[in-house]
């Protein structure tokens, strides 16, 4: 799929560390391709796998619910690899995916998220706008960024 994304005019491509038994292959190939890296964690997966490949990805995705389906709970004792990626990898991007809503948002980026994805929370929300907003808000100022 990674060509195939490439050719769609994919910038970042992002697969499951549980996935592959080669990730360095992985990651050479969607170099080639003319794309970012990015690896996704699940909840359950050892945070340190990611460490001696940090400095070839330029994102880490981690998962805050079990990958697979909407609108399930925020799991917070996912934020300790958050932090510790945060604070071992400083310029890594760090994604968070899963459960994040406006009472959920401040703890992941006080934990050093800085790359947000949300689906239900907005979807269902009666003003999604305003969530959008909120999350942005919220992120920027955690990361320090003026807008």
């Amino acid at each position: 799929w990674i060509d195939d994304f490439a050719k769609a005019g994919a910038s970042l491509y992002t697969f499951h560390i549980e996935a592959t038994e080669e990730p360095l292959v992985i990651i050479d190939k969607i170099r080639k391709a003319g794309m970012k890296v990015g690896i996704a964690v699940k909840p359950k997966t050892p945070i340190d796998l990611i460490y001696p490949l940090a400095d070839k990805i330029d994102m880490c995705l981690i998962m805050t619910v079990e990958p697979g389906f909407g609108g399930q709970k925020f799991m917070h004792d996912c934020m300790p690899k958050v932090m510790e990626l945060r604070k071992r990898f400083p310029g890594l991007d760090i994604e968070v995916d899963g459960g994040l809503a406006p009472d959920t948002i401040e703890e992941a980026a006080k934990a050093g998220a800085n790359v947000i994805v949300a689906g239900s929370s907005i979807f269902n929300s009666d003003d999604p706008k305003e969530v959008i907003t909120h999350f942005r808000k919220v992120v920027n100022t955690e990361q320090g960024v003026n807008i």
